[in-house]
Formats: C-alpha cells, structure tokens, sequence
C-alpha cells in the first residue's frame, strides 16, 4: 500500500546553515495568549453584570406602578 508521503516521510529532518533554530521558550512564546487580550474577559464580566442589572431594574420597574 503506498500513501501521498512515501517520498518524503524518510527523508532527514532540513536543519537550516543560516537561520538558527528556535529555542523552546521562543517556540512557546508563540502560542501564549496575545497580550492584547489581557483582562479582556473581565471587561466582558462587567459588561454583561451592567446589562443585567439594567435589565432587572427595567423589569421591575413594570412592576412597581
């Protein structure tokens, strides 16, 4: 049985003469969350616990005439 990467799949491993490799940490840097969204959750929290509230008084004020 033969698949798509017979060719390749015993080839060895390229290891770049001009670029370094990349070490570890570096690698896992570029899967930890963006900074950007930092405290965007809670952001998110207060948003909703703001319309909530405004919710429950616009509700209730129905109710109190």
């Amino acid at each position: 049985m033969t698949t798509d990467y017979d060719d390749i799949i015993n080839l060895p491993h390229h290891i770049s003469k001009k670029h370094p490799q990349m070490s570890m940490l570096a690698r896992a840097a570029q899967f930890a969350p963006f900074s950007a969204l930092t405290g965007y959750g809670e952001e998110i929290q207060q948003s909703a616990q703001r319309v909530e509230e405004n919710y429950q008084d616009d509700y209730y004020a129905d109710y109190d005439d």
